[in-house]
């Protein structure tokens, strides 16, 4: 969020810098820390150099402390203490490593051994480095692995942009991951949640009281209080109306929603009559929806309420439809189940020769952003999960400028309850979709006629 101080250690040539305040917007304090006499000047940055730690930094606090390989077996905990330190509480440390798990590492650190060879970086095995991080204190420890393309995996440009491609499905499969080129690895200073301040988003007039944000609830009352606080928080600027539409809960839902539509007349209740499903929930939030814009959007979708600013940004500038793509070649996915990662790149890989969806990545994604008019045009016939997938090739097929912007996919955690999708009951749904559209476009030869929409 704009404000949140970041401190990177080790900022080299300014290559990381200068991303981390292009991606902040520069909205963010940076410190970039070098070694001394090292320092190179990045625009937005401020320049620290170091010969130990804290130095300079002494009394200083940071939200979030970013490094890439740093941790050496022979420095790791007296860098980590360091870092601990430096975080405010509820701060968290991001390091950036060559993954010290690879077979293929550990084969190269062997032979160099053997050869009493030096080598570059060593680092703690994951059990040490965990209790390592647990012991100075750190909560939330967690590694991520990532990067396929490197040699021998990669050897040549064309093969390099071969496995980026597939480097989703790679860094999510079960032992292969372990080739993973680099490492994320984070960790948290307690506590483990902090509120944040209320930080306005807002930057596009065209935008104002203009968004009708729908929002699915089943079964979501200890969700919902938080999203909309964030909407309000983030986005009240944009806000026209928040629609929860209430998908027959047996949980506290229902009181949650009308008591949050007492509170503010821009929340609006709706409660769904049996029989109950996602498709159904979304036709009905959309007759309920009277905004310029419309966006569609889970209950549990709180985390990424900073990464839509450039769903925004993309509309502002003129697309009629805004997906939030997870499988961008930017996007990060934080525990996403295997077996629905293979089962949605399937889905698209068949939909792009199916209905020519010009290389689009996730129309699947119930976060979308459209123009009002579009939203009133659409025809949902599917019921359950399968309408994403409906709704999604509808706003491709119909034409006009559609936009994908990278967004990330985090689980839930254990306080926010469970999903209740399945792949193997959702796929015949999926499949039925994607027929349907293929043969009301002859396979993609010709344009989704508006009056097409209720035969497809």
């Amino acid at each position: 969020m704009p404000g949140e101080s970041i401190l990177e250690l080790g900022s080299g040539e300014g290559a990381f810098t200068s991303a981390l305040v292009t991606m902040t917007r520069g909205r963010n304090p940076l410190v970039a820390a070098t070694a001394t006499g090292a320092s190179v000047f990045i625009p937005g940055a401020e320049p620290v150099a170091l010969d130990q730690l804290p130095g300079p930094l002494a009394g200083r606090r940071f939200r979030y402390v970013v490094a890439q390989n740093v941790l050496d077996r022979d420095n790791v905990a007296y860098l980590l203490e360091h870092i601990f330190a430096l975080l405010e509480e509820g701060g968290r440390a991001i390091f950036i490593e060559t993954n010290p798990w690879n077979p293929m590492s550990a084969a190269r650190r062997a032979v160099s051994h053997l050869l009493h060879r030096p080598y570059a970086q060593s680092l703690l095995s994951r059990t040490q480095l965990y209790e390592l991080l647990s012991e100075i204190g750190f909560i939330r420890v967690s590694a991520r692995f990532t990067d396929f393309v490197y040699p021998p995996l990669a050897p040549t440009p064309r093969m390099a942009w071969m496995v980026s491609s597939v480097s989703v499905l790679l860094e999510n499969m079960p032992l292969v991951r372990s080739l993973a080129g680099r490492i994320v690895l984070h960790a948290q200073r307690p506590p483990r949640d902090l509120p944040r301040a209320a930080v306005s988003l807002c930057g596009h007039d065209v935008l104002r009281g203009a968004v009708s944000f729908v929002v699915l609830c089943h079964n979501e009352a200890m969700n919902i209080p938080a999203l909309v606080d964030g909407l309000r928080s983030h986005y009240g600027d944009y806000v026209h109306q928040i629609v929860l539409v209430n998908d027959n809960s047996t949980d506290g839902t229902a009181a949650t929603i009308d008591r949050l539509a007492a509170e503010d007349p821009r929340v609006v209740a709706v409660h769904r009559a049996p029989p109950n499903g996602v498709g159904r929930a979304l036709r009905d939030g959309f007759a309920a929806a009277t905004g310029r814009y419309v966006m569609s959007m889970d209950c549990d979708f709180q985390h990424l309420l900073p990464e839509m600013e450039d769903m925004f940004d993309a509309a502002a500038e003129g697309a009629d439809v805004v997906f939030g793509s997870r499988f961008s070649r930017q996007s990060v996915l934080i525990d996403y189940p295997f077996g629905k990662i293979l089962a949605n790149r399937s889905f698209h890989l068949l939909a792009n020769l199916a209905v020519r969806l010009g290389g689009r990545r996730d129309v699947t994604n119930n976060l979308k952003l459209m123009r009002g008019e579009l939203a009133k045009q659409l025809v949902v016939t599917e019921p359950w999960f399968a309408a994403n997938a409906e709704i999604g090739l509808q706003l491709v097929l119909l034409g006009g400028t559609v936009r994908e912007v990278p967004i990330s996919w985090i689980d839930r955690s254990f306080d926010m309850g469970q999903s209740s999708f399945k792949v193997l009951a959702s796929g015949a749904g999926y499949a039925r979709v994607l027929w349907r559209y293929a043969r009301a476009t002859r396979f993609g030869r010709r344009p989704l006629a508006v009056g097409a929409l209720a035969k497809a």
